[in-house]
């Protein structure tokens, strides 16, 4: 028997993200076992929470038109749909980015004593920040990390173009410390090009990340519990026709998403044993993707996505039909025991 009966799958963000976050959301939704739950889509954007569209336990899919849907009360996370108050008792969170990954969104539920799909607060707030989550996987040890160069804005130029000159090598990555889907990021292969990526990635947050450039095999893992167990899926492998995983590349369809990854057996268990070992480490909940680098000199941690892409092309989709899992019934797990 389920532990929860009316599900709230909360999508749309404040970041750059937010339309990518409303495709996963309708994917999570549409393949949420109807049977079991009565589901309830919430568009959030800016602190406006609107119902979208509503499903009733074994009923017809509902939508409200813009003009006319129901707002949530944030005082005790409940909506006011046809004459009846329904009260939320489970989050399935699908905002990329602002506020879903950052911890605030489950901040705001772990106050009201709601269940929610993923990370606590606290755990989402060292991910989502780049530098704070590499920190903690260097002081793991569990995985290499790429050689780095941190910025805040305001920062002295000559101090960081001469930190970028000791520690690192060209072509180096230049990214915001918070944020997704690659926006923000460039790839530099100049140091005269430098200040201008860093200004574009100024534009998506105040701290920015330069990373060195690790040629290798770009592999990704997912992790989730399975009730008994901290259980991995099988690894992707991603090989981009553009220089890096850009968002073109993620979206619009100029990757190849190999799954399972061409890798030997050594090579897979590594990397799933790493990835199960971070999720554990962290304290992780629901299903989380972690990315790497497989380099010559051994595997490097790239970063973790607590609420990876949820679209029926995203790779954490994909993973889940390469295992041979069916995807209500692994959500069915997510939410059961999260």
């Amino acid at each position: 028997m389920s532990k929860y009966k009316t599900i709230a799958v909360i999508y749309g963000s404040d970041s750059s993200e937010w339309e990518v976050s409303c495709r996963s959301g309708e994917f999570v939704a549409s393949r949420i076992d109807g049977s079991v739950y009565d589901v309830y889509e919430i568009f959030a954007r800016f602190g406006k929470w609107q119902l979208v569209a509503a499903k009733k336990r074994d009923s017809m899919r509902v939508t409200f038109p813009e003009e006319a849907r129901p707002e949530v009360d944030k005082t005790d996370f409940s909506i006011q749909v046809l004459g009846e108050r329904i009260k939320f008792d489970f989050a399935y969170i699908v905002q990329h980015g602002a506020p879903g990954e950052t911890g605030q969104i489950e901040g705001y539920l772990e106050m009201l004593g709601i269940p929610c799909s993923t990370c606590d607060s606290s755990v989402c707030s060292i991910v989502f920040d780049k530098y704070a989550c590499k920190c903690y996987i260097r002081d793991l040890g569990l995985a290499k990390c790429a050689p780095d160069v941190y910025v805040r804005h305001g920062m002295d130029h000559a101090e960081t173009d001469a930190a970028v000159r000791e520690r690192l090598q060209f072509p180096v990555f230049v990214k915001p410390t918070q944020g997704g889907s690659s926006f923000g990021v460039t790839r530099v292969t100049r140091p005269e090009d430098l200040g201008h990526a860093i200004q574009y990635a100024f534009s998506e947050n105040h701290t920015v990340l330069i990373e060195q450039g690790i040629s290798g095999r770009e592999l990704t893992c997912a992790a989730y519990f399975d009730g008994e167990k901290v259980a991995t899926l099988p690894l992707i492998e991603i090989v981009t026709e553009n220089e890096y995983f850009d968002y073109d590349a993620k979206y619009n369809g100029h990757s190849q998403e190999i799954c399972p990854a061409p890798v030997p057996d050594e090579i897979r268990d590594l990397v799933q044993r790493t990835t199960a070992k971070i999720y554990f480490r962290l304290g992780c909940k629901g299903v989380v993707r972690m990315d790497y680098i497989l380099a010559e000199d051994g595997l490097y941690f790239l970063e973790i996505n607590t609420i990876p892409g949820m679209t029926s092309a995203s790779l954490v989709p994909r993973m889940v039909r390469t295992a041979g899992l069916d995807m209500t019934a692994f959500l069915s797990t997510l939410i059961e025991n999260a």
